[in-house]
């Protein structure tokens, strides 16, 4: 592959010396990864081999295990109503791990479907077409060689509408990019350590959040350029942010991390609303004085019942919060961690029965009959409503998705497994579930995306491939 011109500046001294200043980055649209289509390839359902050992950092990931020998054949679930099959897949040339992938929900209707991927120093754009087709679009390289990006999330410019895409990773940089102008447009530096994940605001396109390896979140609004609030500190996390979720509403943020905790952080109270306004007003070019962030030290509601190792993914599910755990514990652990003052009872459960590995949790703050918005800070009950069982998943960092309308859920794992559950069901314990696997995909399935209509899937992986599920009607 032809490589692609670099990011202008430097992006440790230019972003803390000109935050809001524009970088010149361009791209080469002729680029090609390496495309090793995969496109005839049929879905089977087995069983995977051995667990693999986490690694020590989401880019030091342990080798798959050997695998078994597969038959091949089209494969359509009969516990759920959805099915997909594999369309095509192609493998990006850096050959390192892509650890993030979303699809723009904010393009028209009409408009192609649009991804990106990230991972090593790139950053990559893609086109979904009929008959499988995956077409590159544009593909940038960080000037430096060292950056890793961890992470991605879509937007939108208010004035001109152009699609814009938010990146970060292992620098701790947010980069803005318009992949309409070809350029980053904005980047910020805030963060004292690597971020780990981005969200935007499900209602006001400009408010960005980003989760950092510095135990903080933050929230910025990228039309100002402005720090609107730092969550953390007091009673912040204690560790690793590793992720979080803003609800539908878009008035309350769940985070989780290598703390094993879950906080909910409200931003529809008066001092949020104010800061948020605040921000849109100030204009630096009428006063010398910086923006004042607010620093928030207390969350709204904070848990260790659910989990008892790193929890590395959450989002909201209505007014419920789905999390997952990373890896799980050796039975020679003699006492829970989330408690430690408890022990394991005559069965050889852990005291808090809730907490589980290889499951994605639903659970609400509070008891079944509580109403989330009046949930106090010292509310201690945690209600477990379901779980989502899956297997040879326990490396972390490992991402499970949604569509947009909330109907679907998935997740991959470590040795190339993808599933998908039906979420239109009352009780989440009945959801039924859908494996896909193909023969090629052996590697470790770090995040899926759906598009904004539910019928493509993407998987990116460890080893740099992409695939493409589409949904059978």
């Amino acid at each position: 592959m032809r490589e692609n011109k670099n990011m202008s500046e430097s992006p440790s001294r230019a972003a803390k010396e000109a935050p809001a200043k524009k970088q010149k980055l361009s791209s080469d649209e002729n680029s090609n990864p390496d495309l090793s289509g995969d496109e005839n390839d049929d879905a089977v359902s087995v069983e995977s081999g051995n667990n693999a050992e986490r690694p020590d950092t989401p880019t030091n990931t342990a080798n798959a295990p050997g695998r078994k020998s597969w038959g091949k054949g089209k494969w359509k679930s009969k516990k759920c109503r959805y099915s997909f099959k594999c369309v095509n897949s192609l493998r990006e040339d850096h050959g390192q791990p892509l650890f993030g992938v979303q699809f723009n929900w904010h393009s028209k209707e009409g408009d192609p479907l649009v991804f990106a991927t990230v991972g090593s120093n790139r950053v990559t754009l893609y086109e979904c077409h009929s008959q499988g087709e995956i077409r590159l679009l544009q593909s940038y390289v960080d000037a430096d060689a060292e950056e890793n990006f961890y992470t991605c999330a879509w937007t939108y410019d208010t004035n001109t509408s152009h699609p814009l895409l938010a990146v970060a990773g292992s620098r701790g940089i947010i980069r803005v990019i318009n992949h309409v102008s070809m350029q980053c447009i904005k980047h910020y530096v805030g963060h004292g350590n690597a971020i780990n994940e981005l969200k935007f605001h499900p209602r006001d396109p400009n408010l960005l959040l980003s989760v950092s390896k510095d135990h903080a979140l933050r929230l910025w609004n990228i039309q100002t350029d402005t720090l609107v609030a730092i969550f953390g500190g007091v009673e912040g996390h204690r560790d690793e942010v590793l992720s979080a979720d803003f609800d539908l509403l878009g008035e309350k943020i769940m985070s989780c991390g290598m703390d094993h905790s879950l906080k909910l952080w409200r931003i529809n109270s008066e001092r949020m609303q104010r800061a948020i306004r605040g921000s849109y007003e100030y204009n630096p070019s009428k006063t010398n004085r910086p923006f004042v962030s607010q620093k928030i030290h207390f969350p709204d509601f904070s848990t260790r019942d659910i989990h008892r190792n790193y929890v590395d993914c959450v989002r909201w599910l209505g007014d419920l919060i789905l999390s997952k755990v990373s890896e799980r514990l050796t039975d020679s652990e003699p006492h829970c961690p989330c408690c430690p003052e408890r022990w394991r009872d005559p069965e050889g459960r852990f005291c808090c029965v809730q907490s589980c590995e290889n499951a994605i949790v639903c659970w609400k703050p509070g008891k079944m009959e509580d109403d989330i918005d009046h949930i106090k800070a010292n509310e201690s009950n945690v209600t477990i409503l379901g779980r989502f069982d899956y297997s040879q998943c326990d490396i972390w960092y490992m991402r499970f998705s949604m569509d947009f309308w909330q109907k679907m859920l998935a997740l991959g794992n470590q040795v190339g497994k993808l599933y998908v559950w039906d979420l239109e069901v009352e009780d989440p314990h009945k959801a039924k579930c859908t494996t896909l696997t193909l023969p090629k995909c052996t590697s470790a399935i770090r995040q899926t995306s759906f598009s904004r209509d539910s019928s493509i899937l993407i998987a990116v992986c460890d080893d740099a491939s992409i695939w493409r599920w589409d949904r059978q009607r």
